[in-house]
C-alpha cells in the first residue's frame, strides 16, 4: 500500500515536472518570437528613420518646453511674497513667457502627431503589400491548407491592431521616455534629497508594469488567433449560405459560431483584465511618489530648506515623472497586442514562396502542343500517394479526354499542367522543354482554361470577357460571346455588356457564369485548352451547340477534357482512364467499349436502371 502511495506521488511529481518545464520552453518560445518580431517591425520602420529622427527632436522640445514651465511657475509663486508685495512687472514676463511656450508646445505636438500618424500608415501600406505580394507567389498549398477567413483576418484586423500599437507606441513612448529622464535631471537640479525619494519609490512602478506586460503577450497572442478562427468561419458561412440553408444547418453553424466566439471572449477578457490591472497599479505607485514627495518637501519648506514657489515646482515635477509610468504602462500592454498581432502577418510575409523562375528562362510562344509526362509522381502529402510513375505523349492538335472515378487524379493532371504544383519526381515539357525551364507566364498563357468552378471579378460583363485579352475590341468580344452563346442572356440584362456585377455573378445563374467563362476562353483562342467539367451547369441544348463551338475551337489545338458525362467525350482523339493515379486503359471511344473494361462498366452505369 505505502510503495503504491509512494509510486503515486513520484508519478505525480514527473508530471508537474514536466508541466513546468512545458511552461518555462513556452514562455522562453514567446520571449524570442517577441524580439524576432520586434526587430522585424523595426526593420519597416528603418526606411523612415529620418522621419523618427525628426519626431523625436519635436518629442523632445515639447519635453523641455512642459517641463520649464513648471520652473517659471515656481519663480512666479515665489514673487507672491504677500499682500501688497507683489512685483507684477516681473510677473507679467514670466506670464508671457508661460503664454509663448504653450504655444510652441501646441505646435509641435501637432506637427509631431502629424509626422507620427504618416510613419505609422506608411509602414502599415508597405506590410500589407508586402503580405498581398507573398500571396501572388506563395504555393497554392499553403493558400489551400489554410482558410481564406484567417488569411483576410491577418491582412486586415491584425494589421488594424498593429497600427494602433503602433501608433501609441510612436505618440505616447517618445514623450514618456524623455518626460521621464527630463524631469529627473530637473528634479536633481532643483533638489537632491527630494530627486532621491522619487527615484527609490519608481522601480516599484517599472517591475509592476513588466510583470503584466509578460503575462499579457500570450494572451494576447491567443485572442489573435482565436479571432481569426472567428473570421475563417464567418466568410465561409456567409460565402456559402445557400448550402447551409439547404442542409439546414443553421443550428449547428450557430453552436460552433457560439463555440468560438465563447472562447475569444473568454481569452479576450482575460487579457484585457491582465492588462487593466497596470494602470490602476502604477497609479498607485505613483500616488506614493507624490505623497512622498509633498510629506518630505513641506517638512524642508518648514525648516527653510526649499522655497514654496520651488516646492510647488516640485511637485509639478513629480506629477509630470509618475505621468508618463502609466501612459506607458498602457503602451506596453497595447505594444504586446500589437506584436502578438505583427507575429502572424510576419510568418505570412516571411512563407517559403514558390520556386523562382530560373535565370534567363525560356519563354514560350506560338506553342505546338507537343505535351510529354515523362515518369510523373506526385502527392499533395507525403503520407497519402496519389500518382505515382505517369506516362503520357500528346502530339499537337490531339483532343485527350481524361475519365475516372473521384479522386483518381484527373484534376491534379490539370495542375501539374499548368504548374500550379510541382512535380515531386519526373518532368513535363512541351515542345521538348521543361516547364520547369519556363517563364510561369508564358506557359499559362499558353493554355485557355475553363473550370467547373467559375470564377469572375467585380467589374463589367466587359471587363470579365476582356481578362485574357485587354485590348480586345468590343466587337471581338461581341463575337466570342456568340460563339459561346453568352450573347442572347447578356443583351437582356439591364445595361447589355456594360452590366456591373460582383464577384459572386450576382443575380446570374450558374450555366450563365460559365458561359461567360467560356467566351472568356474564346476571346482569347490560345495554342492549347484545358476543359474541366466545362459545361458541367449548362442545359443539355445549349451543351450541344456549345460542344459544336468547342469543336471548332480545339481543331489544331491540343485539348485537355475532364469530363463525368461520357457522352461529351466520345469525339475524342485518345481518352485516358485514370484509376488510383494511374492509366489503366488508353484509346478511342470504341476501342475501350471493344474493350469491355473498367471504361466499358463506367460508360454502360450511366444507362444502368436504378
Amino acid at each position: 500500500m505505502l510503495k503504491a502511495k509512494q509510486k503515486s506521488n513520484l508519478q505525480t511529481e514527473q508530471s508537474a515536472n514536466k508541466e513546468d518545464k512545458k511552461n518555462i520552453d513556452q514562455k522562453t518560445k514567446n520571449r524570442i518570437n517577441q524580439k524576432a518580431t520586434i526587430k522585424k517591425i523595426l526593420d519597416y520602420i528603418k526606411k523612415y528613420r529620418l522621419l523618427v529622427l525628426f519626431s523625436l527632436v519635436l518629442a523632445a522640445l515639447i519635453v523641455a518646453l512642459t517641463l520649464y514651465v513648471p520652473v517659471m511657475i515656481g519663480n512666479a509663486v515665489d514673487l507672491i511674497l504677500g499682500k501688497g508685495n507683489v512685483d507684477f512687472d516681473a510677473l507679467f514676463k514670466i506670464l508671457y513667457k508661460i503664454a509663448a511656450a504653450v504655444i510652441v508646445t501646441a505646435i509641435a505636438q501637432w506637427v509631431m502627431n502629424t509626422t507620427n500618424n504618416y510613419i505609422t500608415y506608411h509602414v502599415i501600406q508597405d506590410i500589407r503589400e508586402a503580405a498581398f505580394k507573398k500571396i501572388q507567389i506563395l504555393d497554392l498549398k499553403y493558400i489551400d491548407s489554410k482558410s481564406y477567413g484567417d488569411i483576410v483576418s491577418r491582412m486586415i484586423a491584425d494589421v488594424d491592431t498593429f497600427a494602433d500599437g503602433l501608433l501609441m507606441g510612436f505618440t505616447q513612448l517618445f514623450t514618456g521616455i524623455l518626460t521621464i529622464g527630463g524631469t529627473l535631471i530637473f528634479m536633481l537640479i532643483t533638489n537632491v534629497p527630494i530627486a532621491l525619494v522619487v527615484v527609490c519609490i519608481t522601480p516599484i512602478s517599472i517591475l509592476v508594469a513588466r510583470f503584466i506586460a509578460t503575462k499579457t503577450y500570450s494572451m494576447f497572442q491567443e485572442q489573435s488567433k482565436t479571432r481569426g478562427e472567428e473570421t475563417a468561419l464567418i466568410e465561409e458561412m456567409v460565402g456559402n449560405q445557400k448550402v447551409v440553408k439547404m442542409f439546414a444547418r443553421e443550428k449547428a453553424v450557430t453552436e460552433e459560431f457560439r463555440e468560438i466566439n465563447n472562447r475569444l471572449g473568454k481569452c479576450s477578457l482575460k487579457a484585457i483584465f491582465y492588462s487593466s490591472t497596470t494602470n490602476p497599479a502604477t497609479r498607485f505607485v505613483n500616488s506614493l511618489v507624490y505623497a512622498g514627495v509633498g510629506i518630505f518637501g513641506a517638512f524642508l519648506a518648514i525648516r527653510g530648506g526649499i522655497t514654496v514657489g520651488r516646492l510647488s515646482c516640485f511637485l509639478s515635477y513629480a506629477n509630470q515623472y509618475t505621468k508618463p509610468f502609466n501612459e506607458i504602462s498602457g503602451v506596453i500592454t497595447e505594444l504586446q497586442n500589437a506584436i502578438a498581432c505583427a507575429a502572424r502577418i510576419f510568418e505570412l510575409i516571411e512563407q517559403e514562396p514558390q520556386l523562382p523562375e530560373k535565370e534567363n528562362a525560356f519563354v514560350l510562344s506560338n506553342a505546338k502542343g507537343n505535351v510529354v509526362l515523362n515518369d510523373v509522381s506526385f502527392s499533395y502529402t507525403p503520407e497519402q500517394k496519389l500518382i505515382e510513375n505517369f506516362n503520357l505523349s500528346v502530339k499537337p492538335g490531339q483532343r485527350v479526354a481524361i475519365v475516372g472515378p473521384t479522386g483518381c487524379g484527373k484534376t491534379t493532371v490539370i495542375n501539374l499542367l499548368m504548374r500550379f504544383y510541382d512535380v515531386k519526381k519526373g518532368g513535363i515539357s512541351i515542345d521538348g522543354t521543361d516547364i520547369r525551364d519556363m517563364t510561369r507566364g508564358s506557359l499559362r498563357t499558353s493554355y485557355g482554361m475553363v473550370l467547373q468552378e467559375t470564377w469572375l471579378r467585380s467589374g463589367t460583363i466587359l471587363d470579365n470577357l476582356r481578362m485574357g485579352k485587354p485590348d480586345a475590341s468590343r466587337e471581338e468580344v461581341i463575337e466570342a460571346a456568340k460563339q459561346s452563346h453568352a450573347h442572347s442572356f447578356i443583351k437582356r440584362l439591364p445595361n447589355g455588356y456594360d452590366t456591373v456585377i460582383n464577384e459572386d455573378g450576382g443575380s446570374l445563374s450558374q450555366g450563365q457564369k460559365q458561359l461567360l467563362c467560356i467566351a472568356r476562353v474564346m476571346l482569347c483562342l490560345p495554342p492549347m485548352l484545358i476543359l474541366d467539367e466545362a459545361t458541367s451547369s449548362i442545359d443539355t441544348r445549349t451543351e450541344i451547340q456549345i460542344q459544336k463551338a468547342f469543336a471548332k475551337m480545339m481543331k489544331g489545338r491540343t485539348s485537355f477534357i475532364v469530363a463525368h458525362r461520357l457522352s461529351t467525350i466520345k469525339e475524342a482523339d485518345v481518352i485516358l482512364v485514370m484509376k488510383d493515379g494511374n492509366i489503366i486503359e488508353q484509346g478511342t471511344h470504341e476501342e475501350l467499349l471493344g474493350m469491355g473494361g473498367f471504361y466499358c462498366n463506367l460508360y454502360n452505369s450511366q444507362f444502368a436502371k436504378a
